[in-house]
């Protein structure tokens, strides 16, 4: 159920000042030390941060898909080091529990995910199937009341930190393709679960993945998320159009920062005797992206208001992740243009968004995987 208008208003005021006030100036210092203070950990848990989309019966907000995208604008306007913290648990790391899981699963895990007391992480992506996650290898044998889980997943987001993973597995060796494919909720610290070195990456500091490893890791019967074989791939997908439409809404966060710090810079930057910003072309530039991050917006916008009331939105997902995507990386290339010299140069962030943001159009999904969801369904269309 939405949030009253009053109530909503002011949980995004109190975000839009914790952003402003205590995620902006610890920026630098995340990516210095590749960390997120604990102190700001702690007041993402008091604030809600992570059950944004947790029902309320089992400790979260229970936001509408358009009130969380309204914070993940929000959030955007920030380092994503500090989104990704609390992404996982809002997202691919506990809708496929909110989506599927039993009622004991709801029960045991959702209101310590909500809470941030644990840290959910989503293990699809393996060596051999990144875009082509129906291919996947891990294997899930059963053996009396538990499966033994065979694999190695890669560029598992949050997996250091997680304390819960939801783990997709084949426990039909002889059903190729997603049919055969189940999904699993494992413990950290199960015995036959290890972590691979933390990867090292272009951008995103203070965000942290790595390969997880499972080696005859024994889960008990009861961890089948759903309780049902072979509905794992089906779950994922779900999953993903949510995370699609929050990862477009702070692409949109994103490029709104770039811009306001672009426009800032232009009117104080002075060449040839007066404001850069008087200069036609920066002003083409400026205006390309206050356009393309309003579209983004709007796209959003419209996207989770459909979801809200039902309908399907798979292919609308797709339009927002792949756009938005592709927007923020002109955006911050213009950021960085704008600023010349000095946007080449650590001291002024831009450079940092400039690598942070070319993340956004690999993970949940490339932009050529949303390219192709959407083009299948508009012949899906046609030949129905």
């Amino acid at each position: 159920m939405a949030l009253d208008q009053q109530t909503l208003d002011q949980l995004l005021d109190a975000v839009r000042r914790f952003v402003r006030e205590r995620l902006v100036p610890n920026e630098h210092r995340v990516a210095d030390e590749d960390a997120i203070p604990p102190e700001l950990v702690q007041e993402m848990r008091e604030l809600g941060l992570f059950g944004l989309s947790v029902p309320e019966e089992h400790g979260g907000l229970g936001l509408t898909m358009r009130e969380e995208v309204l914070v993940a604008f929000e959030l955007g306007r920030t380092s994503p080091a500090f989104r990704s913290m609390i992404g996982t648990n809002n997202g691919i790391g506990s809708q496929g529990i909110v989506l599927d899981g039993t009622e004991e699963q709801k029960a045991r895990y959702l209101p310590k995910l909500a809470s941030g007391e644990i840290i959910g992480s989503f293990a699809l992506t393996e060596p051999e199937s990144g875009s082509d996650a129906a291919s996947l290898r891990t294997s899930a044998r059963r053996e009396g009341d538990h499966y033994v889980l065979n694999g190695t997943k890669r560029f598992i987001t949050n997996a250091p930190q997680a304390g819960l993973f939801t783990v997709m597995a084949r426990t039909d060796p002889d059903q190729p393709g997603a049919r055969g494919i189940s999904a699993f909720l494992v413990e950290a610290g199960t015995p036959g679960l290890t972590l691979g070195t933390p990867d090292r990456k272009m951008g995103q500091r203070g965000t942290h993945t790595c390969d997880v490893i499972f080696e005859d890791c024994r889960v008990p019967a009861s961890q089948l998320l759903g309780g049902v074989e072979g509905q794992g791939f089906k779950t994922a997908m779900k999953v993903l159009d949510r995370g699609r439409l929050h990862i477009a809404a702070i692409c949109v966060g994103v490029a709104e920062r770039l811009i306001e710090d672009s426009v800032r810079y232009a009117a104080e930057r002075r060449q040839f005797g007066k404001a850069i910003g008087e200069f036609q072309l920066v002003q083409a530039m400026l205006a390309d992206s206050r356009t393309e991050a309003y579209a983004g917006r709007a796209m959003v916008l419209d996207a989770a208001t459909r979801r809200d009331e039902g309908l399907n939105v798979s292919v609308e997902a797709s339009c927002c992740k792949y756009f938005c995507s592709e927007m923020v990386g002109r955006v911050a290339d213009r950021a960085v243009q704008v600023h010349g010299g000095a946007g080449y140069i650590a001291d002024y962030g831009v450079e940092r968004f400039y690598r942070d943001v070319r993340l956004f159009r690999l993970y949940e999904g490339t932009s050529q995987i949303q390219q192709l969801v959407i083009a299948r369904q508009m012949l899906k269309e046609v030949e129905a």
